[in-house]
């Protein structure tokens, strides 16, 4: 019985990492097709965060509310540079570079957080590097192994995979046929350069979050507050960059569905399935799952917006998800070996007090 209980536990999380990444694929192309009806790039972003501040903010307000610091103005400003790299830059990033390149390599490109995150960790000295144990060698060399696969995800296309484009007609290119694909190609290396920024925006959130967190615990009304500082951020920007009232009015229902599945879905639904599954699997667990996300991009974007794949880009996020990996391993090498040392000091240390008791009472024992 207990047996059962316990691969039901394991299914129920399993069905938990699926549904998460499955949301967060379906992310990647609801903003994909938002962009692709007209939605403007900074409406977007701040629709997205009025309706995450709505979801988020009352629940954190009541189940925190014993646990929660008081807000000081020193805490502000950290809220506000955290909102300023995790919410402005991370998510202004993101949508300029998914206008520009595919939903499919954004998600292979988010694949190398991990090893970014470990890169910045490692500059501050928040993080241990030991070339000398395979661990640390597995980090390093996985850090090495995403760096480079967004590198080729950036420089190099390749060539299509799923079909072969007509060349019936002419087999010598215009110099207008030319200047398209030249710009076309402009444009994809730029779209790359903006997700590596939101790469990097979003390492460097987790980075600064976690010192954060020591001052402030209390996680959700963490998030809140990050939200909405982002939200007023985001306000400032469309003050200048979208003056147009009518790219703030929703006009169709395709329209108000992405905005709400970015809203509903993505800033609250998977906000909450993730700690869930943290909780029951760990972060590494989590982690782990990230490759299956690209996966099903890969094939949404190839049945519901008709995307190409390119041969340059699966080389470089197989390379990616091998560097993924490997730093996971050697984190959870690391963290178990630190365990295994912390036991035996305890062990030790509770052998060398229990010698000395007996010493102690051998001793007395033998005064008269």
């Amino acid at each position: 019985m207990a047996n059962l209980s316990k691969c039901s536990e394991k299914v129920k999380l399993l069905v938990g990492l699926l549904t998460l990444q499955l949301c967060f694929a379906g992310f990647h192309i609801v903003s994909r097709l938002a962009l692709n009806i007209g939605v403007s790039k900074v409406v977007y972003p701040v629709y997205r965060n009025i309706i995450a501040l709505v979801l988020l903010g009352p629940i954190a307000y009541f189940l925190e509310r014993k646990e929660r610091p008081r807000l000081t103005f020193s805490l502000a400003i950290e809220f506000f540079f955290l909102a300023l790299i995790g919410v402005t830059a991370n998510q202004g990033f993101y949508i300029l570079g998914l206008y520009y390149a595919s939903p499919t390599f954004a998600s292979a490109m988010q694949n190398s957080v991990p090893a970014i995150t470990f890169v910045l960790a490692a500059l501050l000295r928040l993080e241990h590097v030991n070339l000398l144990k395979k661990e640390g060698l597995a980090k390093v060399l996985g850090t090495v192994a995403s760096v480079g696969g967004a590198m080729i995800i950036t420089l190099y296309k390749g060539s299509p995979l799923l079909h072969i484009a007509d060349q019936t007609q002419n087999n010598s290119s215009t110099n207008q046929d030319l200047f398209f694909e030249t710009n076309k190609m402009q444009n994809w290396t730029w779209g790359c350069i903006f997700l590596l920024g939101h790469c990097f925006s979003w390492a460097g959130w987790m980075v600064y979050q976690a010192s954060v967190l020591k001052k402030y615990p209390a996680k959700l009304s963490l998030t809140s507050y990050t939200c909405f500082f982002g939200l007023i951020q985001f306000l400032v920007i469309a003050a200048f960059a979208e003056t147009d009232t009518q790219h703030w009015k929703i006009a169709s229902g395709e329209e108000l569905f992405t905005i709400l599945y970015a809203g509903i879905v993505s800033s609250g639904i998977v906000i909450s399935l993730q700690t869930w599954c943290i909780h029951k699997g760990g972060p590494v667990c989590v982690a782990v799952f990230q490759p299956v996300q690209t996966i099903l991009v890969a094939i949404m974007a190839a049945l519901i917006l008709g995307d190409q794949l390119y041969s340059g880009g699966i080389f470089g996020a197989i390379l990616i998800t091998l560097g993924l990996y490997s730093v996971l391993w050697g984190k959870t090498t690391e963290y178990k070996n630190a365990n295994q040392e912390s036991s035996e000091d305890q062990l030790r240390k509770h052998l060398i007090e229990g010698r000395k008791e007996t010493q102690e009472d051998s001793v007395t024992s033998d005064i008269p």
